[in-house]
């Protein structure tokens, strides 16, 4: 039996910032990560400008920007060929008003070092959490498989931060409730040439949409399909889908090769969902464990982040003391689900918009919104606050002990 004060399950972006902040405030936490490291080909890399703001409130910022990265200043769509500024960043008054583009393993390796300059941290790789232990109507651990064999980990609180398929959830018996998606994603990578277009967010053609990631020395692409249209994409055929991706993205049919078959291409399966409660006596779930957000404006991670840090600020003093009641797990999902719901409320209406190919239309017809924001350059502010920084940004209200 291992003890601690808090066990946190999952060790990506979520769990990571939440074991660096609470060992840092001098509690004791131990990270479970099922993986050996964080050297996996994540979705998301973006680290927008309310996790700067972060970073540069705990004053890592100057470190952080050592490590390489691209930065954008604006997004942009293409909409059957006229170019759209979506959003202006440069007029947020944080420490770096841009969207940096990063490696999701730099990110969290970088957190993991900080985190470890703390005794209080503790992270443990290859290890599964298989199920949570109760006592007396009260969550007190998990139980989970290590290259060692089983171990059980008895903590004051469990924190689910174990993605969208969480077991924390599943076995804590939080109820799910499920909003319609019209679409999924199918993931791969291209070469990335001299010359190439600058970065954008997306690229909309008479109902195809490619969101395009600048990985620097590769793109990382995102083809948006129909809801469980993947196997009838498959039996049409590969290089159907590939005059697809020309028609919306003809300066990259002549590196197309690059997709040999059907293993180059990974089907993301889109969900907006959220936990009627977050929380029961003893554990607590936040990030995709709590509420899964659709890709649009890459806003799932840094979303996350901010649940985190509203948590640490209501948890740590009585995590610390000793005397943690289910009314200050309350007082998590309190703070924090209006501007979840906000957020996944305008990605439904995004996807109701945007997805239709006949809202698209055709020629130079662009939706009337990004019209607008043509028109009127000010307007950009608008999105360039919801998408940089949320509808509730969270700060730093922790000490470091």
């Amino acid at each position: 039996m291992i003890k601690t004060t808090c066990c946190i399950v999952g060790g990506g972006p979520a769990g990571m910032m939440a074991g660096f902040l609470l060992s840092r405030a001098e509690i004791e936490v131990i990270v479970l990560e099922k993986h050996a490291d964080f050297f996996r080909d994540f979705r998301g890399d973006t680290i927008h400008p309310s996790t700067l703001q972060i970073i540069h409130e705990l004053g890592l910022l100057n470190d952080f920007s050592t490590i390489p990265h691209s930065e954008i200043k604006q997004l942009t769509a293409i909409f059957n060929g006229v170019e759209v500024t979506i959003a202006d960043f440069t007029h947020l008054h944080t420490a770096e008003p841009a969207l940096w583009i990063m490696p999701q393993w730099d990110f969290l390796n970088f957190i993991l070092k900080q985190a470890e300059k703390y005794k209080t941290f503790k992270l443990l790789t290859q290890t599964e959490v298989k199920d949570i232990v109760h006592a007396d109507g009260k969550v007190t651990g998990v139980i989970a498989d290590c290259p060692g064999g089983s171990i059980a980990i008895q903590a004051d609180l469990v924190i689910g931060t174990d993605g969208r398929h969480s077991t924390v959830r599943e076995k804590a018996g939080l109820n799910r409730i499920t909003t319609g998606v019209p679409i999924d994603v199918l993931w791969f990578r291209l070469p990335r040439e001299k010359g190439d277009p600058l970065q954008t967010l997306g690229r909309f053609d008479h109902g195809r949409i490619m969101i395009m990631i600048d990985r620097i020395d590769y793109w990382q692409c995102g083809f948006v399909i129909e809801k469980n249209g993947y196997e009838k994409i498959k039996s049409i055929g590969l290089q159907a889908l590939k005059k697809e991706l020309i028609m919306v993205s003809p300066f990259l049919s002549e590196r197309l090769d690059a997709i040999r078959d059907w293993d180059d291409i990974k089907l993301l399966k889109v969900a907006i969902d959220h936990l009627e409660k977050w929380y029961r006596d003893g554990l607590i779930c936040i990030g995709d464990a709590a509420h899964a957000i659709s890709p649009v404006g890459g806003v799932g991670i840094n979303l996350a982040i901010q649940d985190v840090v509203a948590a640490t600020n209501i948890l740590s003093k009585p995590l610390k003391e000793g005397n943690l009641k289910e009314m200050d797990l309350r007082r998590v999902q309190q703070r924090r689900e209006f501007p979840t719901k906000v957020i996944q409320q305008m990605q439904v209406v995004m996807h109701k918009g945007i997805i239709n190919k006949n809202q698209i239309g055709t020629g130079s017809n662009i939706p009337i919104f990004f019209r607008l924001l043509r028109s009127w350059p000010f307007l950009r502010r608008l999105p360039a606050h919801i998408v940089g920084m949320g509808i509730r940004p969270e700060h730093i209200r922790t000490t470091e002990i």
